[in-house]
């Protein structure tokens, strides 16, 4: 039968048939289609032989134990996540196996709601690249946004509801999250699209200059005032001026953008015509400007001259699930720009992204993507790349060691009886399908109150 190749493929590597038809028979329940394998030998041959999503192992196996294999898994594909499973005794060798590339790993006997988390997180590199996306370039000229989270796709759906209107918009969000990218989806998407989009950073000009760079000036206002000069609100005109960080403006500038604001025309610096313009303005504050408003640091009629709607950009730490999409994009770029040759990034560099918090938004990991393609060796990008801020940080924040909880119980109950009933009630029969002793299965049936 061809494996259908939407649904999520888990190849399952134990010697043990009853624990290998169990977790099968379970991943049928859940959507999910489930390869076997025997010992680590079979495992090595099916990875050579097709692509899983995710692969769940034992460690102790008479044929290749799970340890080796793990290596020769890896040698052949190195992205996939493999997750380990162990007795309670053998922690230790579990921790060895998260040291030389397991995704994660599972004791025995298994927690079924943590074993589903487990491997939903595993492969959510494969559901975040193969999500329909609001994607494209999350810094560039264009207006697509790349995010499959909930946070994003609202914001997205927020875009496009006020794009095609004329109101002041007011974005928000820390630095590095990308609100000059949302300013260029909401003048891409407006009625002012064939006009000009102008951008002014704010924070990056002293006021006299800023002045000049907003309004323009006339021959002469100032030394080196050379000739006429028109400023960016004239330049807009038709279109749309974007007015990054503007928490950063003086109360004197303030005063003269909220006149602009209210009566849609401007004076030059050194000049007395006046000129009317037809400018959508956008506006973006790393700063809260309420509380700014607040301390008396930034004009409460401007505040709400800007604040008609709000479109705040989440950070990345409150959109996770949206850094696997992110760091295959920026690989991808990168790798273009610098001429390599890059398959992936190995699972365990995947799991630092996922967990480090981001202190500098999407703006930190690009970057981050960006140094470890021109420093990697090898065809994946692994956390020996990563900068070493971010290779500390998961150095002092490994996982830490957990005990799942015995949940197995009501699986095994409803195995053995199904087994029963197969055998038409023969426990001799059943013991040895189980592979296990008729003792053994006695004991379990008094615990069921089947004993007769």
């Amino acid at each position: 039968m061809t494996p259908n190749k939407t649904q999520p493929q888990i190849l399952v590597v134990d010697d043990e048939q009853v624990h290998r038809y169990m977790l099968t028979t379970l991943f049928a329940e859940w959507g999910w289609e489930a390869t076997e394998a025997d010992d680590g030998i079979t495992a090595l041959k099916a990875v050579e032989e097709g692509p899983f999503d995710a692969i769940l192992m034992d460690v102790r196996m008479t044929t290749m134990d799970g340890m080796e294999a793990l290596q020769k898994i890896h040698a052949v594909n190195p992205a996939i996540p493999v997750i380990i499973m162990t007795a309670y005794s053998s922690v230790d060798s579990a921790v060895a196996a998260i040291k030389q590339g397991a995704h994660d790993y599972l004791t025995k006997p298994l927690d079924f709601d943590r074993l589903r988390e487990t491997l939903e997180i595993a492969m959510g590199h494969r559901k975040q690249t193969q999500a329909p996306s609001v994607s494209g370039d999350p810094f560039g000229e264009d207006d697509q946004i790349i995010g499959a989270s909930e946070s994003m796709r609202n914001l997205w759906d927020m875009i496009l509801h006020v794009a095609p209107t004329e109101a002041t918009v007011l974005i928000t969000g820390e630095s590095g999250t990308g609100k000059e990218l949302v300013a260029s989806a909401l003048h891409h998407k407006s009625q002012r699209a064939n006009g000009p989009f102008i951008k002014v950073n704010c924070a990056a000009l002293a006021e006299n200059l800023l002045e000049s760079e907003l309004f323009g000036h006339e021959k002469g206002a100032f030394t080196g005032a050379d000739q006429r000069r028109e400023g960016r609100f004239v330049q807009a005109q038709g279109g749309t001026l974007f007015l990054d960080e503007i928490g950063e403006t003086s109360p004197a500038m303030q005063a003269k953008l909220l006149r602009v604001l209210q009566e849609h025309e401007l004076q030059r610096v050194g000049g007395q015509e006046t000129l009317s313009i037809d400018v959508r303005i956008l506006a973006a504050s790393n700063r809260n400007l309420e509380e700014e408003v607040a301390r008396g640091t930034f004009r409460e009629d401007l505040f709400y001259r800007l604040n008609v709607v709000v479109l705040d950009v989440p950070a990345l730490r409150e959109r996770k699930g949206d850094i696997p999409l992110l760091a295959e994009f920026f690989l991808k770029e990168f790798a273009g720009k610098n001429n390599r040759q890059v398959v992936g990034i190995t699972p365990e560099c995947m799991d630092v992204l996922g967990r480090y918090p981001w202190p500098g938004n999407v703006r930190e990991l690009e970057n981050a993507i960006e140094r470890g393609v021109i420093l990697m060796r090898g065809e994946y990008l692994d956390i020996s790349g990563l900068p070493l801020t971010i290779q500390r940080w998961a150095d002092n924040h490994a996982p830490e060691e957990t005990v799942q909880p015995a949940t197995l119980k009501e699986a095994e109950k409803a195995l053995i009886l199904k087994t029963l009933e197969e055998t038409g009630g023969n426990r001799s029969e059943a013991a040895r399908r189980l592979q296990i002793t008729r003792k053994t299965l006695l004991n379990k049936l008094k615990t069921y109150n089947k004993e007769q």
